[in-house]
């Protein structure tokens, strides 16, 4: 594939869907043909699982049901979108992909999915295909919560499936990230996103610029 896939990471209100698009826009002033999508809900058939996904009972799947639907949109996501773009040239950017799954339904589930399941799952769907750089955005999730309470509330959004969870599963969601970027450090790179939204794109775009040249 001649295109790259860079996917933006992280709990919730830590900016992932702003800075995705600040990093769309630097891309493009450079010449880069560049396409902005998102996990789950990146193809029409997406936003339908995305629908099931993050609105009612936080409670209406168990962890195994919660994973497969996830992956079908993945799948979904990478035949019709993320690897036809990239064998045009194009460089995707993701607002989350499959470390969001491992941290969710693995960490924050505290491992009540068996490992190697999830990992089948994803060998399955996307093979040894992987991010050619993944930015994971952290913060304390007591700031990211607030953020993204007041980011609803301003929306009249029902997205709120996963912040209905107590503290702790969004705290074992910050421990699954780190651990994620620790196991996985040539992929992956933790930056402080508790900061401004033009700081936090500057940290960013110093991150890409090494990483990947553009």
């Amino acid at each position: 594939m001649k295109g790259k896939f860079i996917t933006l990471e992280g709990g919730e209100g830590c900016g992932k869907s702003t800075q995705s698009k600040l990093l769309q826009a630097y891309l493009q002033a450079k010449g880069i043909e560049t396409l902005l999508s998102k996990e789950p809900g990146g193809t029409p058939e997406g936003i339908v699982l995305r629908q099931l996904l993050v609105t009612g009972d936080k409670d209406k799947f168990d962890p195994i049901t919660e994973c497969l639907l996830y992956y079908a949109d993945r799948r979904q996501h990478l035949t019709k979108l993320v690897w036809p773009a990239m064998n045009e040239g194009k460089w995707v950017i993701s607002d989350r992909y499959a470390d969001s799954t491992e941290a969710y339904q693995y960490y924050g589930y505290n491992k009540r999915i068996d490992y190697a399941t999830l990992q089948n799952m994803y060998q399955i769907v996307a093979g040894d295909f992987k991010p050619d750089l993944t930015l994971i955005l952290d913060m304390p999730p007591e700031v990211g919560m607030a953020r993204s309470f007041a980011k609803a509330a301003s929306m009249e959004s029902k997205e709120l499936r996963f912040e209905s969870r107590q503290i702790d599963f969004h705290n074992n969601l910050r421990h699954g990230f780190l651990e994620i970027a620790k196991r996985e450090p040539e992929r992956c790179v933790v930056i402080n996103a508790d900061t401004d939204i033009e700081t936090l794109h500057q940290r960013i775009v110093k991150v890409v610029e090494e990483r990947l040249k553009p």
